[in-house]
C-alpha cells in the first residue's frame, strides 16, 4: 500500500522534460530521469484503498498496489518479479499506454491519481539496468510448433507466454523489421527502436524465431502454413484505414496518417529516404482527427519544420475534469494535452471538412468546413447539426487523415478460410478459436482498434487458449475479469 498516509505527505510528480522548442529540433526520447527517491515517493502514494480498483481499470490486471508497495521499500527487484508476472513488456506500456488503471485510482477521487505508469517504466528501466533482466528459455520443448502472423504486441506477447509454455514458435512480419506499429506507428520521440530491439534480443535468446520481410499468402502459401504449424495465430491488427469521401479526397497533399507516420520512422531508421509528398517542412498541415494517432503527425509535422499546424476534432471540446457522463473509475473524455500538442499547434473542435479545395495540379491547397454542433437524444446517439453559415475555407498543403481503422485487411482471412463477423474483426470463440480449431486470433484483428495493453492482454489470453488446444490444458496465467472499466 506505499507509505501510511504517504498520500497526503507526497505529491504527484512527472518526469521533467526537454522544452519544446528544443526537442523538436530531434527524435529522441525528451524526458529526463527522476531521482530514486522522487519515485519511491509515488510508490509511497498509494493508498489502503480497501478495493483497489486500479485492478480493474487495468485490462492486464496489474498487481499495482504490490509494486508500488515494494519500490517505496526500495525492493526494486520484488517490484519487477510483479510487474513481470501480468505484463510481458512494461517498458512499452510504460511509455505508451495511456493509463487507465490512473483513472480508476482511488486516490484520484479527491487527489491527483498515483503516479502508476511512471513507477512502471521506472521499474522494469532499473532491472534492465541492473541486469536483472534475462532470457528465460523453457527447460524442455513440446515438440509442438506454431505460427504467429504480426510482431506487434499481441504478437510478441502471445509469442513470448507460448514460447515458455515449450512450444517452438516461428514469428512472421511482412515489415523489414520486427515490431508492428510499436516500430513503425509510434514516433521515435515516444518509444526510441533500441527499446524495441533490446526486448527482441531477449526473446530470440529464449529461443522465438522471428522470420521479418515474409507476407503470408504471398510469401508463403496459405495450405504451407497450416501444414508446417500445429497451430495458427493472427495478430495482423486492424490496419484497414478509415477515410473521408469527400469532394477533393483523392487531390495529392492528402495523405493517410498511416503512410505518413510508418514512412517518417523509416526515413529515421535509415531505411527510406525522405519524400517531399511525406514531408511537412515549409507547409500549413492540418491534421484531422483528434486522437492519439492525430497527436504523433503534430509532433512529427513540428519536427519537420511545418510552418503551420492546425488539428481539427469533429467533436466537442472535452471538460478538463471529470463529467457526470463518466463517473469514476470509468474511462473518462476529457481534454488531453499531450506533449506534442505543447509543441505548437491549432486546435479546432466541432470543425466537420466539407471538402478538399485543390489547384490547377491536382494538389491540395485548402479545406472547406463547417461548424457543427451535437444534439443529444435521449436513449439514443447525439445527432450531429451543421452549423448555419459557419462555413470557413483553410490554407493547407498537407492534410493528414487520423481517423483510425475499420478493421484488419481481408486477403489473408479470406486465403485462410476464416470468416469476419458484423464488425469486420475475424470471428472468434470465447477462446479466441475461429471456426477452424488451429487457427486463433488477438489483439486489434479479434477486438478492433484499441490500446497497447489490451493488446498485451489478448496475446497473454491467447497465448493460454492455444496451449490448452495443444495439450489439453494450460499452465498458462489467465487474465481475470480485470479490464472491464476501460474503453476499447
Amino acid at each position: 500500500m506505499g507509505k501510511l498516509r504517504g498520500f497526503m505527505e507526497f505529491d504527484r510528480t512527472k518526469e521533467p522534460v526537454t522544452a519544446p522548442k528544443e526537442r523538436i529540433q530531434h527524435y529522441q526520447e525528451f524526458t529526463h530521469t527522476l531521482d530514486t527517491q522522487k519515485v519511491q515517493e509515488q510508490g509511497a502514494r498509494c493508498m489502503d484503498c480497501g478495493v483497489p480498483f486500479c485492478h480493474s481499470g487495468c485490462p492486464l490486471g496489474n498487481l499495482i498496489p504490490d509494486f508500488n508497495d515494494a519500490v517505496y521499500k526500495n525492493d526494486w527487484r520484488k517490484a519487477l518479479q510483479i510487474l513481470h508476472s501480468t505484463n510481458n513488456f512494461p517498458e512499452f506500456t510504460g511509455r505508451l499506454c495511456p493509463a487507465p488503471c490512473e483513472e480508476a485510482c482511488v486516490l484520484g477521487i479527491i487527489n491527483p491519481p498515483v503516479a502508476i505508469e511512471l513507477i512502471e517504466k521506472y521499474i522494469v528501466e532499473r532491472g534492465f539496468a541492473e541486469g536483472w533482466v534475462q532470457p528465460s528459455p523453457p527447460k524442455t520443448r513440446t515438440g509442438k510448433t506454431i505460427a504467429i502472423i504480426g510482431s506487434g504486441p499481441a504478437g510478441l506477447a502471445a509469442a513470448q507466454q507460448l514460447n515458455r509454455a515449450g512450444h517452438t514458435v516461428t514469428v512472421f512480419e511482412r515489415d523489414a523489421k520486427i515490431g508492428g506499429l510499436l516500430r513503425y506507428g509510434i514516433p521515435d520521440f515516444k518509444l526510441e527502436k533500441n527499446i524495441i530491439d533490446r526486448r527482441l534480443a531477449l526473446l530470440e535468446a529464449e529461443g522465438i524465431v522471428f522470420k521479418p520481410g515474409i507476407e503470408i499468402g504471398k510469401d508463403i502459401a496459405v495450405a504451407d502454413l497450416e501444414d508446417e504449424f500445429d497451430a495458427v495465430v493472427l495478430c495482423t491488427g486492424a490496419s484497414v484505414k478509415r477515410t473521408l469521401p469527400i469532394p477533393g479526397a483523392d487531390a495529392k497533399g492528402v495523405v493517410q496518417a498511416m503512410d505518413f507516420l510508418p514512412h517518417n520512422n523509416k526515413v529515421v531508421d535509415g531505411q527510406a529516404q525522405a519524400l517531399p509528398q511525406l514531408n511537412a517542412q515549409g507547409k500549413h498541415v492540418i491534421v484531422i482527427g483528434g486522437g492519439d494517432t492525430g497527436s504523433d503527425c503534430i509532433g512529427t509535422a513540428n519536427r519537420h519544420g511545418a510552418k503551420s499546424v492546425t488539428n481539427f476534432e469533429i467533436m466537442p471540446k472535452p471538460q478538463e475534469e471529470r463529467s457526470e457522463e463518466h463517473p469514476w473509475p470509468y474511462w473518462p473524455f476529457r481534454l488531453k494535452t499531450s506533449s506534442s500538442h505543447e509543441e505548437g499547434v491549432h486546435r479546432e473542435w466541432s470543425i466537420l471538412t466539407k471538402a478538399f479545395v485543390t489547384d490547377a495540379q491536382g494538389h491540395v491547397k485548402a479545406l472547406k468546413t463547417v461548424d457543427v454542433r451535437w444534439k443529444k437524444v435521449p436513449g439514443a446517439r447525439p445527432v450531429m447539426e451543421e452549423r448555419p453559415q459557419s462555413e470557413k475555407e483553410w490554407p493547407c498543403d498537407l492534410a493528414l487523415l487520423a481517423l483510425g481503422f475499420t478493421g484488419p485487411e481481408q486477403s489473408l482471412p479470406e486465403q485462410l478460410g476464416v470468416a469476419l463477423n458484423a464488425k469486420g474483426n475475424i470471428a472468434t470463440t470465447k477462446g479466441y478459436q475461429t471456426h477452424k480449431p488451429h487457427i486463433f486470433c488477438a489483439g486489434d484483428a479479434h477486438r478492433g482498434q484499441s490500446l497497447i495493453v489490451w493488446a498485451i492482454s489478448e496475446g497473454r489470453e491467447v497465448a493460454h487458449q492455444v496451449d490448452s488446444y495443444l495439450m489439453g490444458q494450460s499452465t498458462l496465467p489467465q487474465k481475470n475479469t480485470a479490464g472491464d472499466l476501460v474503453s476499447a
